[in-house]
C-alpha cells in the first residue's frame, strides 16, 4: 500500500518555502508520493452567480510540471502524482516533453495522473476543443505511450501527427505510469485498455465502490491484460471521526485491493470533509496524525 499527501496550495499557499516545507515535512514522515491538483485557468466568480462550489480564480494552483520540477530538487525519493492533470486541454507532445523531462530530472519519481476535465472556460483559453475532449484524449494516450518509447515514432490519427521524430530526453523507464481519473463507464474502459490505474474520488467505503472496482477488473482481463496489476487509488482525510475511525477505513480500502491512499485534507466534495484549519502547521499537523494512526498497517 502506497501513501500520498496532497499539495493543498490554496490553503497553505505556493511560495516556494511554503511548498518546500510541506513536501519535506511529508518525505520525512515516510510518504511515498505528493498529490497535486491541477487548473491552468479559474473564473470570476463575481460575474458567474451560479457557479456553484466549483473552483474559482481564487484558488491558488501551480503548473503540476513545474511544481514537481522544483520539489525534485528540494526531496530525495517521494514520488509525484498529478491528480489529474487535463490533458485534453493541452498539447500532446508538449506533455509528453514536460513529463519526460521531470521525470528524468527526479529520477523516473513522476506517475501521471490525467482526466477530460469539466471547465469549459478553460478549453476556450487554451484554444482546445470542450466537446470532443473525450475521444481526443483517447488518442493522446497512445500518442504519449508513442513518444516515451521511442527517439523517433511515426504517428498518424484524427488528431496527431507525427512522421519520424521523437522527444529528447525520454522518460528513464521508457514510460511513465499513467493513471485515469474520472467517474462515468468510459473512464474505466480507457483506463483498462491504455492505463496503469485508477483514481477513484466518487464512492465512499461500500457496494458502490466495490461494485466500480469489480467492473475495472473485467475490463482489464477483457483486454488482454493482469487484472492485478491494475492500481486503484482513493482519497482520505481528517476532516472526520479520529485515528480509530481512520485506521477502520484505511483496513477496508486494503482489503478491497486499493493500492495508494492519498490525504487529501482539503477536498470537500461528497462523502469527503476537509479539515477546519488551513495553515501549513495545520495541514503538515494532519497529514502526521494520518500516518501515525495507520502506520502499521502499511
Amino acid at each position: 500500500m502506497q501513501l500520498g499527501a496532497n499539495l493543498s496550495l490554496w490553503d497553505i499557499g505556493g511560495e516556494p518555502e511554503v511548498v518546500r516545507d510541506f513536501a519535506q515535512a511529508a518525505e520525512a514522515m515516510g510518504y511515498d508520493f505528493l498529490g497535486a491538483a491541477d487548473h491552468v485557468v479559474g473564473v470570476n466568480a463575481a460575474s458567474r452567480p451560479d457557479w456553484g462550489d466549483r473552483n474559482t480564480s481564487a484558488d491558488l494552483f501551480h503548473d503540476p510540471f513545474v511544481l514537481f520540477g522544483f520539489l525534485s530538487a528540494c526531496t530525495e525519493a517521494i514520488e509525484f502524482s498529478t491528480q489529474v492533470l487535463i490533458l485534453a486541454q493541452r498539447q500532446t507532445a508538449l506533455v509528453a516533453k514536460q513529463a519526460a523531462c521531470v521525470d528524468v530530472l527526479s529520477g523516473g519519481r513522476l506517475r501521471l495522473g490525467v482526466g477530460v476535465g469539466w471547465n469549459a472556460e478553460e478549453f476556450v483559453a487554451l484554444g482546445e476543443d470542450f466537446s470532443n475532449r473525450g475521444r481526443r484524449s483517447e488518442e493522446q494516450v497512445q500518442f504519449l505511450q508513442a513518444l516515451w518509447a521511442e527517439p523517433h515514432v511515426t504517428f498518424e490519427g484524427e488528431w496527431h501527427r507525427i512522421n519520424d521524430a521523437g522527444i529528447n530526453p525520454l522518460p528513464k523507464r521508457g514510460r511513465i505510469p499513467l493513471w485515469f481519473g474520472g467517474h462515468m463507464d468510459v473512464t474505466l474502459r480507457r483506463a483498462a485498455k491504455w492505463g496503469d490505474g485508477w483514481i477513484m474520488l466518487a464512492y465512499p467505503p461500500g457496494d458502490e465502490a466495490e461494485a466500480q472496482f469489480a467492473t475495472l477488473r473485467a475490463y482489464t482481463e477483457a483486454e488482454g491484460r493482469d487484472p492485478a496489476a491494475m492500481g486503484l487509488e482513493v482519497w482520505v482525510s481528517v476532516g472526520a471521526g479520529g485515528p480509530d475511525e481512520w485506521r477502520r477505513e484505511f483496513q477496508y480500502w486494503q482489503e478491497a485491493g486499493v493500492s495508494h491512499i492519498t490525504v487529501n485534507n482539503t477536498y470537500d466534495r461528497g462523502h469527503h470533509q476537509r479539515i477546519a484549519g488551513r495553515s501549513l502547521a495545520e495541514h503538515i499537523d494532519g497529514i502526521e496524525r494520518y500516518r501515525a494512526a495507520v502506520a502499521d498497517l502499511l
